[in-house]
């Protein structure tokens, strides 16, 4: 009874501020919600994988706003509700903005990206994602892929995850090794006539021995034998 008659509904329901506060509540949460979208958006796809840029704004947000009034006696449960509508809203905002308009959507989640095609790296588009090499090349292995003359073409998505066409085993080319063993064989001179692939760029041409050649396409000095191997399924 004397919990009851002590509860004070105006403090249970906007805690310590006022009604004028809630505008603040408001301009507080589109505001972290620009920053939590940006900086989502800046950790790249791969920061992203297996959930979708809106879901992570949505679940940081939600949890954010959830979490304060469990823990602060100031902090008051209207508060809490006007945050999660105004998430709400903004992710169905953004969701109806992205339908919409390709632009917004390509600004918002990106757009997939060629980073292999007909066995060579497209090292520009490469060096725009921040992929590590040694990141992608796990991912590759992963898929059964040896060496790069076994992909025709493989696609970084918008989700993070990395789609991969292959070569029927007639049409496999030579290509760079993936397979650490081989990978680590780099030259700067060749020891013998052979085909060699670009350990940057993946760019495959017959070299000379006792050359130190530079790659055409990329420009860079390092060559690793290349390999002809089948992909085994």
């Amino acid at each position: 009874m004397y919990f009851l008659e002590s509860l004070t509904w105006s403090k249970f329901l906007f805690g310590d501020q006022d009604m004028i506060f809630l505008l603040e509540v408001i301009l507080r949460t589109i505001i972290m919600y620009i920053v939590i979208l940006v900086g989502l958006r800046l950790t790249g796809k791969r920061g992203v994988r297996q959930l979708s840029i809106f879901e992570l704004v949505v679940i940081i947000g939600l949890g954010s706003s959830a979490g304060d009034p469990m823990f602060y006696q100031e902090v008051g449960i209207i508060s809490a509700i006007v945050v999660f509508m105004v998430v709400i809203g903004a992710y169905r905002l953004t969701t109806f903005l992205t339908g919409r308009s390709r632009k917004f959507e390509e600004l918002i989640e990106g757009k997939t990206v060629c980073l292999i095609e007909k066995g060579k790296f497209c090292f520009q588009n490469f060096a725009k994602e921040d992929l590590a090499q040694d990141e992608f090349f796990s991912e590759l292995r992963s898929k059964g892929v040896s060496q790069l003359g076994q992909v025709e073409f493989a696609y970084l998505e918008i989700s993070g995850e990395v789609s991969v066409f292959y070569y029927t085993d007639e049409d496999v080319k030579y290509g760079l090794p993936l397979l650490p063993h081989e990978f680590c064989k780099q030259y700067k001179i060749i020891p013998v006539s052979d085909l060699y692939s670009c350990k940057f760029c993946g760019n495959t041409i017959k070299q000379e021995a006792s050359q130190q050649p530079k790659c055409p396409i990329c420009e860079k000095d390092t060559w690793i034998e290349s390999s002809d191997r089948k992909r085994i399924n």
